[in-house]
């Protein structure tokens, strides 16, 4: 019986170092600059579809936000997400209760420009007012890729 607890107490143990030697340091989040934000209408073709919310469809005008990036952290950043606010001519939230907007793979050093798109319901009036655009991104690859 005794044999039989020293061998589950030297497996744990192993186990738990092992583990603990496996366990990937946490990557720092980086602030990312965003600036020279603006918008366009897809080209034609590529953002043709709908909006679905709460099961019903939506028709959608699919638009690219434009602007430029500004790492001044000395390195390539990965996984950045992209923030943002998005009214309608109105005031009037074009996306709601969302400011996660999408994701840049790669940032590399200093200013690069970057472009997302996004679908907005068709009956929200234009033009769209963008505000408080920032991103983060981390100094390793974050997401695994296939």
């Amino acid at each position: 019986m005794l044999r039989r607890l020293l061998i589950i107490l030297t497996l744990s143990i192993s186990f738990l170092f092992f583990n603990t030697i496996s366990i990937p340091s946490a990557q720092a989040l980086v602030q990312i600059k965003i600036t020279d934000i603006s918008y366009k209408e897809c080209p034609a073709g590529v953002g043709e579809g709908s909006v679905t919310s709460g099961g019903s469809a939506l028709p959608a005008t699919c638009y690219l936000i434009t602007g430029k990036t500004n790492n001044t952290s000395g390195k390539t950043l990965y996984d950045a997400d992209v923030f943002g606010r998005i009214y309608d001519a109105n005031n009037e939230p074009a996306l709601q209760n969302r400011t996660r907007l999408g994701a840049l793979a790669e940032v590399p050093t200093g200013v690069s420009e970057f472009e997302l798109r996004i679908s907005v319901p068709s009956n929200q009036p234009t033009p769209l007012q963008l505000k408080q655009f920032k991103a983060t991104g981390f100094s390793s690859k974050v997401y695994p890729t296939f």
